[in-house]
């Protein structure tokens, strides 16, 4: 049987420190009771928090801990739950780096939901390892870590010690990976029928939206900015519009990179891909329809294009993000 801790956090949401506990203590249970054999649990699973005083997450509610942490003595596992703030965590729980860094000399495998990955690379365990965190913290964590191979893209990221997951919710694909990966795959199937959970996942980039980063102080590349957010289904010209505002096209790049992280025709690329996953989730468009309205001629070229920013074609991803047609809103509601 596996020895699992759940570090739980002040500021965390709780379900990434109560969700994994029930994911793997389901493991062996949940699946056998269902087919009518007696329950074999494969993981033996704790909530363990500093001095062992109760989570106090983010909206409020306790969770109560089985032991502190100072009083684990060794396991194969354990998973940090998410945070609000990496400095908040550290001033009020710094003991935790010192205690991840022993279980790791120990052997234990470590893992993180969310941004709990940003614990885990206060340890200096996750140099030069892969990462993934919640997509919407990308920036802030390549900037504090760049040492780290952040992958924000994938659901999921093994380094063989250290795993990470991204956003809150991926604490299940985090929870069946480690089922997989220490029980097998057939163990893990069954597992996910019984929670009726869709294995697989492998990107959050789907889910991400892109940050149009405004707060960055040079007002001249703001106002191209807001040019090519408002004029992106026009054909617009990197050598016009460095033209109009005094620059050279080289100068040009080199400033708007500086300022937004993306190049400009790169920016205007991810511009007109929000636009179009946003007529994708409206419905009543062909994909064709849809490329000509953001800016482009050849659907077969944007259609690759969608496919390198989103990881999706456009029809996977109308089909994730609009209800079937066979069950309209009103039966949804019984209705």
């Amino acid at each position: 049987m596996k020895t699992v801790k759940i570090l739980g956090l002040d500021d965390s949401a709780a379900t990434t420190i109560t969700g994994p506990h029930d994911v793997l203590s389901l493991v062996g249970v949940a699946s056998n009771f269902l087919q009518g054999k007696e329950p074999e649990p494969l993981f033996n699973v704790e909530i363990v928090t500093p001095g062992g005083r109760p989570a106090k997450c983010f909206n409020g509610v306790e969770v109560n801990a089985h032991r502190a942490m100072e009083d684990v003595d060794g396991c194969d596992l354990v998973i940090v739950s998410a945070l609000l703030d990496i400095e908040q965590t550290l001033e009020r729980q710094g003991n935790i780096i010192s205690w991840l860094r022993q279980q790791y000399e120990s052997g234990a495998v470590l893992a993180s939901v969310c941004t709990g990955s940003f614990v885990l690379a206060e340890t200096g365990l996750l140099d030069h390892k892969i990462a993934t965190t919640h997509w919407g913290m990308a920036e802030e964590f390549r900037a504090r870590y760049p040492l780290v191979d952040l992958k924000v893209e994938r659901l999921i990221t093994d380094s063989g010690d250290i795993l990470c997951s991204g956003a809150f919710n991926a604490f299940i694909d985090l929870s069946m990976y480690v089922v997989e990966k220490s029980c097998g795959r057939e163990i893990a199937i069954n597992t996910a029928k019984a929670l009726v959970h869709d294995m697989g996942r492998s990107l959050q980039s789907p889910y991400s939206v892109f940050n149009f980063q405004h707060e960055h102080g040079d007002k001249l590349i703001l106002k191209i900015q807001q040019r090519l957010e408002s004029e992106y289904s026009r054909p617009l010209s990197i050598e016009s519009l460095a033209l109009e505002n005094g620059l050279g096209k080289r100068t040009l790049e080199r400033r708007f990179k500086a300022a937004t992280g993306d190049s400009p025709l790169l920016y205007l690329q991810r511009v007109r891909v929000e636009a179009a996953k946003h007529r994708l989730e409206q419905g009543g468009q062909t994909f064709s329809e849809i490329s000509y309205a953001v800016g482009y001629d050849d659907p077969g070229f944007f259609r690759k294009l969608f496919k390198k920013f989103t990881g999706l074609r456009p029809s996977e991803y109308r089909e994730k993000f609009t209800r079937s047609p066979e069950v309209p809103f009103e039966e949804l509601q019984g209705t």
